[in-house]
Order: structure tokens, then C-alpha cells, then sequence
């Protein structure tokens, strides 16, 4: 299992723990693991987080 999906997992768990209940809890899950899943893709190097930010160093 790669550190994406750990990742992802986490994040939907505590999104569970977070808020377990309604619509809103169902939410509150799905950025979660939308959170989970970005901070998986980063440290599996899939994701630039600074090209994303618009923080990219330029050569000089």
C-alpha cells in the first residue's frame, strides 16, 4: 500500500472521528479525505506542492 493510500485512509478515519452523524458529517468526511489524499500525493512526490502554491523558485 503506498503512502497515497495510507494517507487517504487517515483522513477519512478522522473525518469519522471528527463528525459522525448527518449530511454535514458526510462533508466533513469527503475534506477529510480530500486532505488525507493531498498530503499522501505530496510525500509520494506525485504532487509539487510549491508549483501549486505559485512559491516556485525561479533560476537565476
Amino acid at each position: 500500500m503506498s503512502r497515497t493510500t495510507t494517507a487517504l485512509f487517515v483522513g477519512l478515519i478522522l473525518g469519522l472521528t471528527a463528525a459522525f452523524g448527518t449530511f454535514g458529517a458526510f462533508v466533513v468526511v469527503l475534506l477529510f479525505g480530500a486532505v488525507g489524499l493531498v498530503v499522501g500525493l505530496v510525500l509520494d512526490g506525485r504532487l509539487d506542492l510549491a508549483g501549486l502554491l505559485g512559491r516556485a523558485t525561479a533560476k537565476r
